[in-house]
């Protein structure tokens, strides 16, 4: 498995190695398919259901004895059961492929969005937080796109207020370097981040390039900026 390691960021990208998930990824950035709303949501949430596979491997598990109709036998199966956040409203379909799999799993959701100005800053702006108490619970973090890395660093610190988590996974289909690099000197805490693919530009309004767009309108139609 191809890994990045910063100072406490470990940065996962799947598509170093050729999977299925760099299929749904380049379907996700190409302009012929991604007009497809249902499919484009759908790729999203494969996306999360590999991901998910994948992170399974290096989470804690216990030996639990399990009775069979001839017997029983002894299984390995998770310690506990995650909690799958994720930032709406982009992060929606992504949540529900961590869900098919973690399907046990208690439940966060955030907002987080884009405050723009007229000199074409922004900043970001929390309005809503519905997240059960994650002290020593293994949080999984749903965030389609990881641009400047601002709303991630935002929501997680908000996320924070309900318990420290014991591990922060942070499920994504394309991360900026650039906003990689901003989660490293500005989150503060231990993170794994499993990408679909990395790209290493941005555009002057913060837009990934090649990237694939607005994740958010792709999924679910355009909204009001703003």
């Amino acid at each position: 498995m191809p890994y990045a390691a910063y100072l406490s960021v470990m940065v996962i990208n799947m598509s170093e190695k050729h999977s299925l998930i760099s299929n749904w990824v380049s379907e996700l950035r190409n302009v012929y398919v991604q007009s497809d709303r249902l499919r484009f949501r759908r790729n999203l949430e494969r996306i999360g259901e590999a991901i998910s596979y994948e992170i399974s491997k290096v989470l804690p598990f216990k030996i639990d004895e399990i009775e069979t109709p001839l017997g029983m036998h002894y299984s390995k199966v998770l310690e506990s059961n995650p909690v799958v956040a994720s930032i709406l409203r982009a992060g929606v379909p992504m949540h529900y492929g961590v869900l098919n799999y973690f399907d046990k799993a208690d439940n966060a959701f955030i907002s987080a969005f884009r405050k723009h100005h007229k000199d074409g800053s922004f900043e970001i702006k929390l309005e809503y937080l519905s997240c059960p108490p994650l002290e020593n619970r293994i949080l999984i973090v749903a965030d389609p796109m990881i641009a400047t890395g601002a709303s991630l660093v935002a929501s997680i610190q908000a996320l924070k207020e309900e318990g420290t988590p014991s591990e922060i996974h942070i499920v994504c289909a394309i991360a900026c370097s650039v906003g990689l690099e901003y989660v490293e000197k500005n989150l503060g805490t231990q993170v794994s981040i499993w990408c679909g693919d990395i790209d290493d530009e941005l555009t002057a309004k913060s837009y990934i390039v090649p990237g694939l767009g607005d994740a958010g309108d792709l999924a679910f139609g355009n909204k009001k900026q703003n």
